[in-house]
């Protein structure tokens, strides 16, 4: 087996129904399986699945383990060079998996390699969770090419170039599936949001590429399992963002991130309170809390991850801030950014 495509599935037999028969559709090649990986639901999706795709091997997680934890022990039980963690509400286009197997096998310092997501809704758009590759900025921020923040850019072929990233999309992320559980996979106390980043930061910190190759794209619903307003997203991705810079931010500058970043998420908080959104800044609110209360368990992940660190610099982190330019000087699009990743050529 070449490639497993895992799906993840959480109570959205619905999703199943619409993606799934695309997601076969385009996967069918030599040494290609597709796999659905159940996290414990409580709707109707395993007899579904039995009743109506029979031949789809399905891996019974027994309970709800999270994103992270669920495609650790999905993975743990394929035997596939590669694996792709691909969303249950998101569609491959035609011949998506042959360019992206095509730069695996070409570069094999590479980790993973994402494809272009774009706008189910609007194919002519980015997409929210992933657009055409992700970064991060001095401050932690991330931020994907094509979309900033709320703003997602039409697609007109202008970030059509391969390249490297700083984090791929857990929306549709191939990766070695050796390296990727030798590593500890993705961890399990993130739960939700950007556990894949924090995976993409550890792999670039010890010396593996993250590429995006445009050649491949997929269609991504976006918001299939939780809402992108919704306050357990914000809470999930405001603590999560600490967590991130503990364990992978090298040095002294880690806490000093982190003690500037509780004054501008206070900021945040702020101004949901100003818009109305009481549940959001309540979400920001209650992830610093759990973060001051799992200080030391992440700090002692950091502490096994700094033997392993072999490269502290990264050219795909933005040395300047994403948060300035976007809402003071008002450059909303990637191509405004003086910013130029590497190709893969470099």
């Amino acid at each position: 087996m070449q490639v497993a495509v895992v799906l993840l599935n959480w109570n959205t037999r619905h999703l199943l129904e619409q993606f799934l028969p695309e997601v076969l559709k385009h996967c069918q090649l030599p040494g290609v399986e597709v796999v659905v990986a159940d996290n414990g639901s409580s709707d109707d999706s395993l007899s579904w699945l039995k009743t109506h795709y029979p031949a789809v091997r399905c891996i019974a997680l027994g309970e709800n383990l999270g994103f992270a934890e669920g495609y650790n022990q999905a993975l743990a039980q394929v035997n596939a060079e590669y694996s792709v963690l691909f969303n249950s509400d998101a569609q491959p286009r035609a011949d998506w998996l042959p360019p992206l197997i095509a730069t695996m096998q070409k570069h094999p310092n590479a980790a993973a390699c994402v494809p272009k997501i774009l706008n189910l809704r609007q194919a002519d758009h980015f997409e929210y969770a992933g657009a055409a590759g992700g970064f991060i900025d001095y401050l932690g921020y991330t931020f994907c090419r094509g979309r900033i923040f709320h703003l997602a850019e039409a697609d007109k072929g202008q970030y059509d170039e391969e390249g490297e990233l700083f984090w791929g999309s857990g929306a549709a992320l191939m990766v070695r599936t050796r390296l990727f559980l030798e590593s500890g996979g993705l961890d399990p106390d993130f739960f939700a949001h950007m556990e894949e980043i924090d995976w993409c930061w550890r792999m670039k910190n010890q010396g593996w590429r993250i590429l995006y190759q445009p050649h491949s794209s997929i269609l991504h619903l976006g918001g299939g399992t939780l809402d992108y307003q919704n306050a357990r997203k914000t809470y999930l991705n405001f603590r999560n963002n600490l967590f991130l810079l503990l364990k992978n931010q090298g040095g002294a500058r880690a806490y000093l991130l982190i003690l500037l970043r509780f004054f501008l998420d206070l900021l945040a908080l702020l101004n949901f309170l100003r818009q109305g959104q009481s549940a959001n800044a309540a979400a920001v609110s209650r992830a610093h809390r759990h973060f001051i209360k799992d200080f030391w368990l992440f700090y002692r992940k950091r502490q096994k991850l700094l033997p392993l660190v072999l490269k502290k610099k990264h050219p795909e982190m933005y040395r300047g801030s994403i948060v300035w330019d976007f809402f003071v000087r008002k450059k909303q699009q990637f191509s405004q950014l003086n910013f130029k990743p590497r190709g893969l050529k470099q």
